[in-house]
């Protein structure tokens, strides 16, 4: 069962990990954006 497995290169593994670090990144300055507009519009008087 075990060698039913698809093994990835040592370049494959790295690049896969760039691209979740990349992602990662990307949704954190998402939830930083939208809590610093969140922010922005409740500072805002009426």
């Amino acid at each position: 069962m075990a060698e039913d497995r698809i093994r990835l290169t040592d370049q494959q593994q790295r690049a896969r990990r760039r691209r979740s670090l990349a992602i990662g990144v990307a949704l954190a300055a998402l939830v930083i954006l939208f809590y610093v507009i969140t922010l922005a519009k409740l500072a805002v008087p009426k």
